[in-house]
């Protein structure tokens, strides 16, 4: 069984207030090459297929291209929503897509009698079994047990945990959410990813090993957790300054008999690449390209900020700033920290005196859910 694991697409995302329409256009085609060329039995797409939970028009039409094309090349794909997604609205047509080996998947359980969605392919080893559970909220399952303050962490173990796995056979969870191994209490995260305070989404991720492969969708970098089996596979498409010279590919998971799994990743080489620049005007300007940068002076120029940018933008037309060196911003004392460096909790918390802890938890839980909006 050899399947294609992505995650994260964000369509319908502007860096910077630039439409990435045409380029993420490009990396769906790109997709689609390599679909021709591979062959998989199944894709697998973990989740955040758009940016917002209201896709613009042009999202919807982006997608419903991708998607059309890719079930030309491949005879099962897979889906689930992020947390940017709308469930609701990923649902649509569920259960008519099926009878198409679509499996688009918008609602996780929220009754008792819900379980995680399956579907069972087979080859010539036997099965495959895949578990499609979108993005949770302990919210989502307060009608399945009966917990007041259940956590994100226990709310993935128990779902996991009433489910008839049979570990004869090859079991593949495909999942939206933040893993952590087990003492691992934070990772690096870009800067488009949405973070809680206090990490409070965090799962371990010993719920895991239950299954050969687990293709996980959320954080927008490469990177396993604890094991070579369990993986994101980041996003197709750079979505911030902080991805600038990340390698971006497509997870081939080659998956023969019990205990037998490969794993190649295919690169995705983007439209355009996300570059920082740093230098002199002079120097800046001999490297001109029609990439998105982000622009540095290291030296400070003659010239009004009008006539900077319109100089610049001949040699970069796709900058996504200008930092000037006379710009930085120093703080009033050693001691304090820049507003421009605090996150929105510790924000709120500078102008709130006396906060107490059950405010703090208030105000937590309301920059967490306006974050997700």
């Amino acid at each position: 069984m050899k399947f294609f694991h992505l995650s994260d697409l964000h369509i319908g995302l502007k860096l910077n207030n630039h439409d990435l329409r045409e380029d993420q256009e490009y990396i769906f085609c790109e997709i689609i090459k390599a679909a021709e060329k591979y062959l998989p039995d199944a894709v697998l797409i973990a989740g955040d297929i758009y940016d917002k939970s209201v896709p613009s028009a042009d999202a919807v039409q982006i997608f419903n291209n991708f998607i059309t094309e890719l079930a030309k090349a491949v005879p099962n794909i897979m889906i689930i929503s992020g947390n940017h997604d709308s469930s609701v609205r990923l649902d649509m047509f569920r259960n008519i897509l099926r009878h198409k080996n679509i499996y688009m998947i918008g609602t996780p359980p929220t009754q008792p009698e819900d379980f995680i969605e399956k579907v069972t392919l087979t080859d010539e080893f036997g099965k495959v079994n895949f578990y499609l559970l979108p993005f949770v909220r302990p919210s989502n399952v307060k009608n399945i047990f009966s917990d007041e303050n259940l956590s994100y962490d226990a709310a993935i173990h128990r779902l996991i945990e009433r489910e008839k796995i049979n570990s004869a056979e090859r079991n593949i969870f495909v999942s939206h959410q933040f893993y952590l191994p087990v003492g691992v209490k934070d990772v690096e995260r870009a800067d488009s990813e949405v973070v809680t305070v206090g990490n409070i989404d965090a799962i371990k991720a010993d719920c895991l090993e239950k299954f050969d492969y687990a293709a996980l969708g959320h954080i927008h970098r490469p990177m396993t957790v604890g094991k070579e089996n369990f993986r994101y596979c980041g996003t197709p498409l750079a979505c911030s300054l902080s991805e600038a010279g990340q390698r971006k590919g497509i997870i081939f998971v080659n998956l023969q008999e019990k205990g037998n799994l490969k794993t190649e990743v295919i690169e995705l080489k983007p439209l355009r690449k996300i570059k920082i620049l740093s230098g002199s005007f002079e120097n800046l300007i001999t490297q001109g390209c029609k990439d998105y940068v982000s622009l540095r002076l290291t030296e400070k120029v003659a010239l009004s900020s009008a006539e900077l940018q319109e100089r610049l933008k001949n040699f970069f037309p796709n900058y996504l700033e200008i930092r000037l060196a006379e710009s930085e911003i120093f703080t009033y004392a050693e001691e304090k920290i820049s507003a421009d460096n605090l996150n929105p909790f510790d924000l709120c918390c500078e102008f709130i005196p006396d906060i107490t802890d059950a405010e703090k938890n208030i105000l937590a839980e309301i920059i967490n859910n306006l974050k997700e909006v």
